[in-house]
């Protein structure tokens, strides 16, 4: 039985499907810092098992940015990932206030076009710049 909860999956769950989805790996550590750190989080289960998911991170009224959706492989298809974002949608509904700026760095454009989301490019690019952790969290 399929059930969605608002609410962020354990710090294992989250870094086992981002992979099986194919997104980038992210260590335990950072999934224990930053899933409580959520503004919003959504949660969908075939059983007791995490099938999909999805965040929005931010300051919670300038900025927010949607984030770490992911549908498991083998439930690819079946519009999961559009439930998820329907939750999304309707808590972003709720939250942004004028002038909010929403966004999300997008692997696959077209699923989030067919949803309202547009590409910002020309006027603007999405970045990205890689950092190495300081050893011991100590800074130098």
């Amino acid at each position: 039985m399929l059930t969605i909860k608002e609410h962020a999956p354990s710090p294992q769950e989250y870094c086992d499907l981002r992979v099986a989805a194919g997104l980038s790996a992210k260590s335990l550590q950072a999934a224990q810092i930053g899933l409580p750190n959520s503004l919003y989080a959504v949660c969908m289960r075939d059983g007791q098992k995490l099938i999909a998911m999805g965040r929005v991170v931010g300051d919670g009224a300038c900025n927010f940015e949607v984030v770490d959706i992911a549908v498991d492989p083998h439930y690819q298809g079946q519009g999961l990932g559009k439930q998820v974002m329907a939750y999304i949608d309707q808590y972003l509904a709720g939250a942004v206030l004028p002038g909010s700026y929403v966004s999300m760095i997008a692997d696959k454009p077209e699923f989030y076009q067919k949803l309202g989301y547009r590409l910002v490019a020309p006027a603007s690019q999405g970045m990205t710049k890689k950092f190495s952790p300081v050893p011991n969290g100590v800074c130098k």
